[in-house]
């Protein structure tokens, strides 16, 4: 295990390959296996005397004992709430006491006061084995608290390992501050070890990994017991080994959720961030079209809300809906207002894309009451910015969040495509509606397909507009329609004119391409099925005159008749 010219005891030269982003693969690649010496006292030169005490009664079915990976979840999530407080490290000269129960900590060793149930590690003279742990060392006694407060006689059995102490300090950052604090206890060669009866399989699987690199363990609940483990022991190695094991067993919508809901120092490890993610593009896929699962969905916690509607390929008519349902979501789970804005704040805001909202919902954000009113006016605001950009800065800005997992400028997948609006109230009533489709968009509309904007106004009146892939008049060939309906409203009758255009080469101007008049009645639409003149073979061409890096402009300026 020694690296040549190098210190044993310098983490630059002997944690490189456990903490290097290689992954579990590259490490356990390139490791060295020392199975052959795991608990043999010809290859070690301390010994680990493992107390098991008693669980705690609300967990005693925890670990190996669960069938399913849902009792596991119930089990360990009891087990965390048992684990709050936490106190920092006390050091004496006389006394070393390390807490086993902690989460993943980098910047020093700490320890927790929790009563009788606290599992503490304490270094033994070889002559103190089976003492009261309160008595170590040459007749020295322990006076903190927290080994006062251990009741030894509940021991309910001892492991003793014969281990090698530069193979656990190389392994994990927690054995090497054991073993080279300075301290006198550091030099003792054998070493106590508490801890809950449901931790020993999950440990004694880890301490074999730390020499040969591998689990014989296969069933997700093991797995997550010895990931759990190695969290504890700081073992970055088996976290990834771990991790990649549980990414290669099927998921389902349990284990998903279970993954995202870890405790937080296992959920910032690098280690486990792959599983996360795969957790993550599960959800979202499961529930791609929410439609299908609304009461589904609406019963996912908060970090299954989060995984879903961060997903840009989410199919939703617009991103109204996403907002009303994540408003109802929110009022669903956290019924006090208080609650609900802090859940907005701090989390849910983020997975609404506002600017791709259209403005009448907007103005309903600034007077929702679930919305603190600084965040309201923020992300309106923000909105209405990113609405009034170029389309080149839109793109650049979108560009810009490619790696972030909350996008606030990507757009997605809507139903309904999002349009920009410029209306006009005097001398007459009009507006002039834009819509934007990419090349994919318009490819994947052949041979019959359609696709719709999202509702515009005008007069109080809702209208969108409909591209198609449709015959000509005399159904000789396949071309792109363009029209315009209105929204089925009663009986109601609108007088219109109407005119169409698209930008194309070479100037890049808008040019007319259709104009006409029409009176509407509830559902009606209007337009024209061939609004090029061209095939669609033509118009999907690579030199087609109307793809402009890509992407297809179209113009709409509707007038109220007089």
């Amino acid at each position: 295990m020694r690296v040549p010219d190098a210190d044993l005891f310098n983490p630059q030269s002997i944690m490189d390959s456990d903490f290097s982003p290689g992954g579990a693969s590259a490490s356990a690649s390139v490791d060295p296996d020392f199975g052959f010496a795991f608990d043999d006292s010809n290859f070690s030169d301390r010994t680990l005397r493992i107390e098991i005490m008693p669980d705690l009664p609300e967990t005693k079915s925890d670990g190996g004992g669960c069938c399913s990976i849902a009792d596991w979840a119930r089990n360990r999530k009891r087990r965390r709430e048992d684990f709050k407080k936490e106190n920092d490290f006390i050091g004496q000269s006389e006394e070393q006491i390390l807490n086993c129960n902690l989460p993943y900590m980098v910047d020093g060793v700490t320890y927790e006061n929790q009563d009788e149930e606290a599992m503490a590690m304490v270094e033994e003279s070889p002559s103190d084995i089976g003492l009261n742990s309160n008595q170590i060392g040459n007749g020295s006694t322990y006076n903190n608290d927290s080994s006062k407060n251990m009741d030894c006689s509940k021991v309910l059995r001892v492991k003793t390992i014969h281990i090698s102490s530069p193979i656990l300090a190389a392994k994990s950052p927690f054995f090497y501050k054991l073993f080279s604090n300075g301290m006198k206890e550091s030099e003792q060669r054998h070493v106590t070890l508490r801890i809950h009866a449901s931790e020993e399989t999950a440990l004694l699987d880890l301490l074999s990994f730390m020499y040969s690199n591998t689990l014989s363990t296969t069933t997700p609940t093991a797995l997550l017991d010895v990931l759990m483990a190695a969290d504890k022991f700081e073992v970055a190695s088996c976290m990834r080994y771990c991790s990649r094991l549980l990414r290669n067993l099927p998921m389902t919508c349990e284990s998903a959720l279970l993954y995202l809901d870890l405790p937080s120092s296992v959920l910032m490890a690098d280690a486990v961030q792959p599983l996360t993610d795969a957790a993550k593009q599960f959800l979202a896929v499961r529930y791609k079209d929410i439609t299908k699962f609304q009461e589904e969905v609406l019963n996912l916690p908060l970090t299954g809300i989060e995984a879903v509607f961060s997903s840009d390929d989410l199919q939703v008519a617009s991103e109204d809906a996403v907002y009303d349902f994540v408003l109802k979501w929110a009022r669903t789970h956290y019924p006090k207002l208080e609650e609900r804005r802090g859940i907005f704040a701090t989390r849910l805001s983020r997975v609404i894309r506002f600017p791709y909202m259209t403005c009448r919902k907007l103005k309903k954000v600034l007077t929702c009451i679930d919305f603190d009113p600084e965040l309201a006016s923020k992300v309106v605001l923000e909105a209405l910015f990113f609405k009034s950009e170029m389309p080149h800065r839109q793109r650049a800005l979108a560009a810009e969040e490619a790696n972030a997992t909350y996008r606030r400028f990507v757009e997605r997948a809507y139903k309904y495509r999002p349009v920009k609006v410029v209306e006009f109230e005097l001398p007459r009533q009009q507006c002039v509606v834009y819509l934007d489709l990419k090349r994919e968009e318009c490819t994947h509309l052949f041979p019959a397909g359609r696709v719709y904007s999202q509702a515009f106004h005008l007069g109080g009146q809702g209208f969108f507009l409909s591209a198609h892939c449709n015959m000509d008049q005399q159904s000789s060939f396949h071309c792109f329609g363009l029209f315009l309906g209105m929204q089925e409203r009663g009986s109601v009758t609108f007088a219109v004119d109407y005119e169409f255009a698209a930008r194309s080469k070479p100037t890049e101007d808008y040019v007319s391409k259709y104009k006409g008049n029409y009176t509407f009645t509830g559902g009606k639409a209007v337009g024209y099925r061939n609004l090029f003149g061209i095939p669609w073979t033509a118009f999907m061409s690579d030199d087609s005159i109307y793809f402009i890096n890509g992407i297809l402009h179209l113009r709409a300026e509707l007038t109220i008749r007089q």
